[in-house]
């Protein structure tokens, strides 16, 4: 990729995030973090999901 296509790529996106309220963006944001997986999970795998999800059945 040329410097001249990153910047016109950069532009592109800059100016689609700036046409975006900032409400919206806000919102956004706020969705994407409840998205999130759990801690727990992000960072060690499956098994302690799975143990945790055991205990909380008992």
């Amino acid at each position: 990729m040329k410097t001249n296509d990153y910047i016109k790529f950069l532009t592109q996106q800059f100016v689609k995030y700036m046409a975006v309220p900032k409400a919206e963006r806000k919102q956004q944001r706020e969705d994407k973090k409840k998205a999130k997986e759990p801690y727990v999970s992000n960072w060690f795998g499956v098994i302690p999901f799975a143990f945790m999800m055991l205990l909380k059945r008992k």
